[in-house]
């Protein structure tokens, strides 16, 4: 049983109320007392100062039936803006979403340079200017969340971004100092995770999500929150070794994963191997249509190596739900069922292995719904939106 001050328990109904307003999307007073098991009173005292607060908006319901039509509440999307950045090593993601997750701007930036400061200026900038675009909003910019593809410690600082070889930086005290807004600093991996369960796993308090693109990292959702690990640094598992003095990889090791099934090597190979630099996603998709004997091999190869790490995973965790964030997988519509022909052990248990319907977006949607969750200070956040209308080509 949870217990302490009227303050406390008051800031615990709130989140509650918010989370279940969220969730429900519209709903009344009435059955939102039912669904919190809240009293009345309280439902009422607790709506009244969000109503004031303009965080929530009510709407009448039409009905043909007699009597008083019922009053429903919901988020007032627009109230303010969350920022969630993609800061990898070639380019930054900057997307801008209402209150309830959806993309209102979203802006791309190639980078010509690895060097902290210049990067450092180019989001000060980006974050100023958009900050300015959320004016007319009662709160505002409400909060920016960066996800950075490494190491980052519980205090939020960087410890080693292998790409850009960073080390030790604190960038959340410059951006916060500079553009005068509160930053979270998470790597990629655990805001992909945290996309998908906000976004498609609602229900599933154990999810692990690995992302495939530039690397390999894994975001771990466990007993329905991020697993960080005890300095912060659980999920790196792209440096997994599986080719005892394999390719040397940024990290300094040899044979890590990433270095064999991340799509950036697969890429990589095309040009190496087959002279086929500058392919992109639907170069690919038309060779794989084609019956392409290369290609189509060394796809094979990649999902030798993806089956390889997943069942190293697999018997680390025993997960409910495995997603793969890969959109070379995405073009293979026999993919998983070629993972799973490779998942042979009887030790090794999982729920369901799946592809993300999130993609490369999943990143800055989990940065944005981290920023929501954060400045509501709810328990739980559940959000709804149409992925085909989101999606990142």
């Amino acid at each position: 049983m949870i217990t302490g001050d009227a303050a406390y328990i008051k800031k615990l109904n709130r989140g509650l109320i918010l989370s279940q307003i969220i969730e429900y999307n519209k709903i009344s007073r009435a059955d939102l007392s039912k669904v919190t098991g809240l009293n009345k009173a309280t439902v009422s005292v607790q709506v009244s100062d969000l109503l004031e607060e303009n965080l929530l908006i009510e709407e009448q319901l039409e009905h043909n039936n007699l009597g008083r039509r019922p009053i429903l509440l919901s988020l007032n999307r627009k109230a303010g803006y969350a920022l969630g950045i993609d800061l990898d090593k070639n380019q930054i993601i900057f997307t801008l979403s209402d209150m309830l997750g959806f993309p209102t701007h979203i802006e791309i930036v190639q980078l010509q340079t690895r060097n902290y400061d210049d990067i450092l200026e180019i989001l000060i900038e980006y974050i100023i200017d958009i900050k300015k675009k959320c004016q007319g909003s009662t709160f505002g910019l409400i909060g920016v969340t960066v996800g950075i593809h490494g190491l980052v410690s519980k205090d939020e600082k960087i410890l080693f971004f292998p790409h850009l070889q960073w080390r030790n930086k604190n960038i959340k005290e410059s951006l916060e100092k500079k553009a005068d807004v509160t930053v979270f600093i998470e790597n990629n991996a655990n805001l992909t995770a945290f996309a998908e369960k906000v976004f498609k796993h609602n229900k599933s308090n154990n999810v692990i999500s690995i992302s495939m693109h530039s690397g390999i990292g894994l975001g771990m959702i466990m007993n329905g929150e991020i697993h960080q690990g005890f300095h912060g640094y659980a999920g790196e598992i792209g440096h997994m070794i599986v080719v005892p003095d394999g390719k040397t990889c940024a990290c300094g090791n040899q044979g890590c994963w990433e270095i064999y099934a991340s799509e950036a090597t697969f890429f990589k190979q095309l040009g190496e191997n087959l002279n086929r630099s500058n392919a992109d996603y639907y170069d690919i998709q038309s060779w794989l249509k084609s019956g392409d004997k290369d290609v189509s091999e060394q796809m094979e190869q990649l999902i030798k190596y993806i089956a390889i790490g997943l069942n190293n995973i697999i018997n680390m965790y025993n997960p409910e739900i495995i997603v793969l964030n890969s959109e070379l997988l995405r073009l293979n519509p026999d993919a998983i069922r070629q993972i799973e022909s490779r998942l042979n052990s009887n030790i090794s248990q999982y729920g369901r292995l799946l592809i993300s319907e999130l993609g490369k977006q999943a990143c800055v949607m989990g940065a944005c719904a981290f920023s929501i969750k954060k400045f509501l200070q709810i328990p739980e956040l559940n959000l709804q939106i149409n992925i085909n209308k989101t999606r990142l080509k």
